[in-house]
């Protein structure tokens, strides 16, 4: 069957003038659009419907024809075809110039590619185009230069002494002239030529010429293409007129720019019939030019054309551009039915696969299935009474209502979504009210709380669509952050709070007095549960209860707090924490539980049981915690907010060293920044002896201790603030202000230490705005340059890795070896250095049990395999990636690695700050953290305050200071070379150090480009994986390492050409390794000299753009230029990532869209016979089917899970039971 969207690949070319008239319904020739008083369309003008079709369906211009059964006939007395008016979206009609121009883009881009093409500086062709000088076509033999400008003087008197022994021209014509004499193979044979005798600056002008050329010849355009002598007109409904409430018209732009070209174009016909003087004609021309480069590109040459209130018109090329154009506001993101959205509220009751819908906000939503449903069952014979009586709320419309929404989950999204589980799948309960519930375990993954967040519900319609959204979206199986593999539904607050009181031991050092009916024992846990019912036993107390192990009668009696017993309830008890071949009875979890240790829990129960069991603990969880929260009835009041004694002494010590500082200066013992330094670090030691002593007064059973040691509520730094002394602040600038704060919120603020922290506080607001969007947009880059990036085969077969160590900061270890292999695969195999056994062979994956081993037997370096290294053609193989973080389960083929990667680097980008912190004047003195900084990496900027690198190996003979302060490093290696270090540089290096090619001589930010230059593709990636790292990590983010390795990896994928030897490559140009290669093969065979290619590291916006796909790149920025070069070369985008195919409305080639998961059987076992039974959807049905071949023919609800168990080949199924 053919299909309109089932095609390979797209190309974008220039368009002959013949190509657009073949395009065109008919001419465009009066500038009206509609009668006035008929408001009908005219004729022959910009909304014609001889030409573009009629304005009603099935009807015709003058009215003569009517109705469907006309079908296709053309009207003899309007000529208008009959039929649909949806015909008016997709024919074009066209102008025919009555003088030829030029286009814009070629013209006016940067480069100027017309210009390239005839060897002539932009200026000169701009005074010829716009009829300022004139072109020497043929000099004939006057001694003119070919292709010579000549000014309207010089041409008068040359045409006076040779009359036509010469020819010149102006304006496009003559371009057009002179393209039509280029011939492209022999001006590309030469430029090669002269490519190798040339250097230096003329080289450079060369290959930019040459790269035009062989673009025009290798994509079959011709020059004169560039020239237009027909321009095309779009269809009028993307173009619309609409009659606004006060009978005043509203337009689009495009038909007034539309309307100048033909007022132009027709005054300019009407002088060439009168035969009206030169002067007066090139005049016409030049306006005809302009018109037709503001309809094309407004502004991009002179001044704008303006509308009312001299705003300037909305031009072509603006309706493709930026966030309101084509690409981004309707291709990439669109808007869909079957939706709806409302406030959120907390569900404590729900399980945790539920979600609730308001009632009559489900009835919209279903209201097809309803239909269907009612008709089905027989309240109404046909599809519009049964819409009748979904619209009245019949009685019986709730009982379909409830059969319909039963096994069909639906989407839930909270905006902004930062990362995939911004969107996730739920079973609906009804719920009265309009507003949604939530279950509470989720917010985390939606960031969501309760203050009147908004959350958007969709319906999945397709039977494929549902059951993605059951086996891939449900929360169930959304358990670990794909960031870092930990799991992101941890219980927060009250359940934290509740979990961590009903754990508690219930005595310290100071309260040693019993709790009620400590001591007792129980036969079990029944009796215990009932006897702390009735009041007999405290929560807290120590008790004695029998506890049974599997097949054993006789148990054995356990000591623990009534508390801890409740709680290992419904936990596993083989998780691991006790080593049950020794101990079978004790309980599992037997010690205090906070946030963290809650969060080992989950990890443990999922790694070993899956995420079903997992549901269903966490659930117990949540009630154990929201109930013992309240029966615990922990709260905070003024009086837990106990001021240490010591805070009097620490603060008038303090005021005594200051006074001193104070003094030295004024003697001018010291700098006015030493005393500044030392009275800031003064009161920095202040604050935090006191907060050291407010924590020591505050016992463990003190609530806001509670509150902020069980992770559910606040930190020390805000008990600090409330207790202790809120310290120094930060003014705007982010320079610290040196009069502290020496009150609390406890005791009060006085005025001026309010004022001072005003501050702080503004620009605390203030970043975080700032942050908001700069995140967004640094996301936005990294999923442009990454989302080609998709797992397409198991084993690249490449023997390349990379070694990995602990991740370490000097002396301190930032992140131990093992949490970097866990889920790594290995690339050799590794060995017990004390044993000689073999860990993990070859291949493997390294388990957090071996992870464990290999660093407890002192192993310091391990070789992985890495996404750096792999040799998959296209996107990357499983092998090299590892582990899928998400699911803990080896990854898929068909896995969005590089989405995952640019959402999980992007996500906590909100939480870094924007600070750059100013040292007071040091050297190398602004140093960028936060965002700020992980943008320089990935934008592979050089940054401020670069550090001195060392260019070769050598040896530090000497460190001297020189005159001028500045200090001279000589290192002597093959050669001597000398370092000048600024002043107040701090040094890395001291004598008699040897130091390698790529070592830092001062401390500081180093520049990638250098040390991929010093060091290596190697040496680059480990620089920017441990920077971007050490950013994250200051701000206690985990993620893993392959999530940078993926972007790194897209900002190394590119060779630029230094010698093209005999391929068809171009010098300079950006061409992967597998082009390089291919085009090297290719001359290798003829015998002929390969191209040498260096590695280039690009920045992610240069990266983004310099992708093989025009489509995802001019969806990206920079749109015209994009399109221009793409036309030019005659681009074929292969539709490989991930934007353009949601961009043609296909499949993307990702997850159940990857062309090995598309049309497979199903094997449904003991339902064969049921599944037959039902019939296949027709084209008249109201649900759609995805033509390209369903992932999964599931039927709708009727069928169970057990049809589920066999889906060959296709996504892991998780069973789903009722919890």
């Amino acid at each position: 069957m053919y299909e309109l969207n089932n095609f390979e690949a797209l190309q974008i070319s220039l368009a002959s003038t013949d190509k657009i008239r073949s395009w065109s319904r008919g001419e465009v020739k009066k500038p009206e659009t509609i009668n006035y008083r008929t408001l009908k369309p005219e004729k022959d003008g910009l909304f014609c419907e001889k030409i573009f079709g009629p304005t009603k369906d099935w009807e015709c211009h003058c009215g003569k024809y009517k109705r469907i059964r006309y079908k296709g006939i053309v009207c003899d007395r309007c000529g208008v075809e009959v039929t649909k008016a949806k015909v008016r979206r997709e024919r074009m009609g066209h102008i025919e110039l009555a003088a030829p121009v030029s286009h814009i883009w070629y013209f006016k881009g940067i480069p100027s590619r017309m210009g390239l093409v005839l060897d002539i500086s932009p200026r000169n062709l701009e005074k010829v185009l716009y009829f300022a000088a004139y072109i020497v076509i043929d000099p004939g033999d006057t001694g003119l230069g070919y292709k010579e400008i000549l000014a309207e003087q010089q041409y008068r008197e040359l045409k006076e002494t040779f009359g036509n022994g010469f020819k010149a021209a102006m304006g496009a014509e003559a371009i057009r002239e002179l393209l039509l004499h280029i011939n492209l193979d022999e001006l590309a044979a030469d430029l090669r030529q002269k490519l190798r005798e040339s250097s230096g600056q003329k080289k450079i002008r060369i290959v930019r010429r040459l790269e035009v050329i062989e673009a025009l010849r290798m994509s079959g355009n011709k020059p004169e293409w560039m020239i237009l002598e027909a321009i095309p007109v779009i269809p009028p409904d993307l173009r619309p007129m609409v009659q606004l409430d006060g009978g005043r018209f509203a337009t689009s732009d495009l038909n007034d720019l539309y309307r100048r070209v033909i007022n132009r174009n027709n005054r300019l016909k009407r002088l060439l019939d009168l035969g009206a003087p030169d002067i007066i004609v090139r005049n016409e021309k030049r306006m005809l030019q302009e018109a037709v480069d503001a309809l094309i590109d407004n502004g991009r040459r002179g001044r704008p054309v303006t509308g009312p209130g001299s705003r300037p018109l909305k031009s072509l090329s603006d309706m493709l551009k930026g966030k309101q154009g084509r690409f981004r506001q309707n291709l990439l993101g669109k808007r869909v039915d079957y939706s709806g959205r409302s406030v959120i509220v907390v569900g404590p009751e729900l399980k945790f696969y539920q979600c609730g819908l308001p009632k009559k906000m489900a009835l919209e939503l279903f209201k097809p299935f309803i239909m269907k449903k009612l008709v089905q069952n027989g309240h109404s014979h046909n599809i519009k009474s049964a819409k009748r009586m979904v619209e009245k709320v019949k009685p019986e419309v709730w009982d379909v209502l409830d059969e319909v929404i039963k096994e069909h989950p639906v989407l839930l999204n909270r905006a902004p979504t930062l990362h995939r589980l911004g969107i996730q799948a739920f079973e609906p309960v009804l719920v009265e009210g309009k507003a949604i519930k939530l279950h509470p375990l989720v917010c985390t993954a939606y960031n969501a709380d309760f203050d009147g967040d908004q959350m958007a519900v969709h319906v999945p319609l397709s039977v494929e669509a549902q059951a993605e959204a059951r086996f891939l979206m449900l929360s169930v199986n959304n358990i670990l952050a794909p960031k870092d593999g930990s799991p992101i539904t941890t219980p927060t607050q009250d359940m934290v709070l509740g979990s961590y009181y009903l754990t508690h031991p219930g005595v310290d050092e100071r309260n040693t007095s019993a709790e009620k009916g400590d001591g007792k024992i129980f036969t079990d846990y029944e009796e215990m549960l009932m006897a702390y019912r009735n009041g007999v036993v405290g929560l807290h107390a120590r008790v004695k209860v029998r506890r049974f192990a599997e097949g054993d009668n006789k148990g054995k009696l356990i000591e623990s707090t009534v508390g801890r017993f409740i709680f290992n309830e419904k936990i596993p008890q083989d998780l691991g924490y006790v080593d049950r071949r020794v101990d079978k009875y004790s309980l599992e979890v037997d010690f205090l539980c906070d946030k963290k240790k809650l969060g080992q829990i989950i990890d443990r129960c999922y790694r070993k049981y899956g995420n079903t069991e997992t549901a269903n603990m966490l659930d117990y969880i949540k009630d154990l915690g929201f109930h013992y929260s309240t029966m615990g009835a922990i709260t905070i009041s003024v009086s837990d907010m106990e001021i240490p004694e010591a805070k009097k002494t620490i603060i008038s010590n303090a005021e005594k060293k200051v006074e001193k500082y104070e003094t030295a200066y004024r003697r001018g013992l010291m700098s006015d920044t030493e005393r500044y330094e030392r009275v800031i670090e003064t009161w920095n030691d202040a604050t935090d002896e006191v907060a050291d002593a407010l924590m020591e007064s505050l016992g463990p059973l003190n609530n806001l201790f509670i509150m902020a040691h069980s992770g559910a509520r606040g930190s020390k730094s805000q008990i600090k603030q409330i207790g202790g002394m809120r310290g120094l602040m930060v003014n705007a600038s982010g320079k610290t202000i040196e009069i502290p704060i020496k009150s609390n919120f406890r005791e009060g603020l006085s005025v001026l230490e309010y004022f001072i922290s005003t501050n702080g506080a503004r620009k605390g607001l203030a970043d975080t705005a700032l942050r908001t969007a700069d995140s967004g947009y640094l996301t936005r880059r990294l999923v442009d340059v990454s989302h080609n990036v998709i797992v397409r085969e198991i084993d690249c077969g490449t023997d390349e890795g990379i070694e990995v160590r602990a991740f370490t900061d000097g002396k301190e270890i930032i992140e131990p070896l093992k949490h970097r292999i866990v889920g790594r695969i290995a690339l050799t195999d590794v060995i017990n250095p004390k044993t000689g056994k073999v860990m993990v062979e070859q291949g493997e994956e390294i388990m957090e049990e071996v992870a464990d081993e290999i660093e407890a037997c002192g192993i310091e370096a391990v070789a992985i395999r890495s996404v750096m290294t792999c040799h998959s053609v296209h996107g990357i193989c499983a092998k090299c990636y590892g582990r899928n973080l998400a699911t803990g389960e080896p990854v898929n083929i068909g896995e969005a690695v590089g989405i995952t990667a640019a959402q999980s680097i992007g996500e906590p980008g909100t939480q870094l700050t924007m600070r750059t912190f100013h040292t007071g004047g040091v050297a190398g003195s602004d140093i960028t953290h936060g965002l700020p900084r992980v943008e320089e990496l990935f934008e592979a900027r050089k940054p401020k305050g670069l550090a001195e690198i060392c260019e070769a190996d050598g040896t530090v003979v000497s460190i001297e200071a020189r005159k001028d302060n500045k200090t001279e490093v000589k290192v002597r290696g093959e050669e001597e070379k000398i370092y000048i270090v600024p002043y107040g540089a701090r040094l890395n290096v001291k004598e008699g150090d040897y130091i390698l090619a790529g070592d830092q001589i001062t401390k500081g930010p180093l520049n990638p480009h250098d040390i991929l230059r010093l060091k290596g593709v190697e040496g680059v990636y480990q620089y920017l994986l441990k920077e971007v790292q050490r950013v994250y990590k200051q701000q206690g983010v985990d993620i893993n390492d392959k999530h940078i390795e993926v972007i790194v990896s897209q900002m190394l994928s590119k060779y630029k050409i230094e010698d093209a030897g005999d391929t068809t490559l171009l010098p300079g140009g950006l061409y992967s390794k597998f082009e390089l290669d291919e085009a090297n093969e290719k001359v290798e065979e003829a015998g002929g000299v390969k191209a040498v290619g260096r590695r280039v590291l690009l920045g992610i916006t240069k990266a983004s753009l310099a992708t093989n796909s025009f489509l995802s790149a001019a969806s990206f920025q920079e749109t015209t230029r994009v399109l221009t070069d793409a036309a030019i070369k005659g681009k074929v985008d292969r539709l490989l990532g991930l934007k353009e195919n949601v961009i043609i409305g296909k499949l993307i080639p990702a997850g159940t869209g990857m062309k090995r998961y598309k049309n497979i059987s199903v094997d449904y076992g003991i339902n064969t016979e049921l599944m037959e039974s039902f019939k296949p959807p027709t084209e008249d049905d109201d649900f759609d089917i995805f033509e390209s071949g369903p992932m999964v023919q599931l039927v709708q609800n009727e069928v169970k899970e057990s049809a589920l168990e066999n889906v060959t080949e296709s996504i892991e199924t998780p069973q789903i039971t009722e919890v």
